[in-house]
């Protein structure tokens, strides 16, 4: 007697069977350089997309998420000014304001890059496992305060054309000795700054957070390996 036996699946359903359970392991399972090269390619990929995307002509001011405003004072007096004639000066200050930001990003993509190798390969898992932009956070400790050194002459170069930049920053400084007013917002260059680096890194944590949702999506394998492991 003969038996024929059918096979027990198809070359479909192995397929399946393997892609469900490519990432079917826990951060615990990764060995330390996985971790470190995964979250390497996440901070490359952060910083890239961040970077192409604001420090392009009106990379700011076409994305309401970082469109930098008025600084409050002057947002605040703006109906008077408009009144004073200063109106078309406060819009193009909006706009210089704007494109000192883009202007200076792009400055950010070595010092971000080189942040990677300040990382040690046994912190790597705790970057990962440390909330959902645990590994933005870590970019902007290491990075905030020289990226604010980097940006602040580009900004300020640009931001000086304008006359109402000037009034600002002439009555703002005497009234900033008061300790009334916090330090970036005692010019608008320091003002724009730090609104530059908060755009920069809320980029930054998008990317990372869209990592986190879909890690296969980031097109990466190793940065698919081991972000897949953290849903595990």
């Amino acid at each position: 007697m003969k038996f024929h036996f059918q096979p027990v699946c198809s070359l479909g359903l192995i397929g399946a069977l393997i892609s469900s359970t490519a990432f079917a392991f826990s951060l615990a399972d990764l060995s330390n350089q996985d971790a470190s090269s995964g979250l390497k390619a996440a901070l490359d990929k952060g910083a890239t997309v961040a970077v192409s995307k604001l420090g392009v002509e009106n990379g700011f001011l076409n994305n309401d998420k970082v469109k930098i405003g008025l600084p409050g004072v002057l947002e605040q007096a703006r109906p008077l000014l408009r009144m004073t004639g200063k109106g078309q000066q406060l819009d193009d200050l909006v706009l210089s304001m704007n494109h000192a930001a883009e202007s200076a990003v792009p400055l950010a993509k070595p010092l971000l890059l080189n942040a990677v190798k300040s990382m040690s390969i046994t912190d790597a898992k705790n970057i990962l496992s440390g909330g959902e932009t645990s590994v933005t956070d870590f970019f902007k400790q290491k990075t905030a305060a020289p990226l604010e050194v980097k940006f602040l002459p580009i900004v300020k170069k640009i931001t000086d054309q304008n006359g109402v930049s000037a009034q600002y920053n002439a009555t703002m400084g005497m009234v900033s000795k008061t300790g009334l007013v916090p330090g970036q917002a005692a010019t608008v260059e320091g003002y724009v700054t730090q609104r530059a680096l908060d755009g920069l890194f809320y980029m930054i944590g998008e990317e990372e957070k869209a990592i986190r949702r879909d890690p296969v999506g980031a097109g990466s394998a190793i940065i698919g390996k081991v972000f897949g492991a953290l849903k595990q």
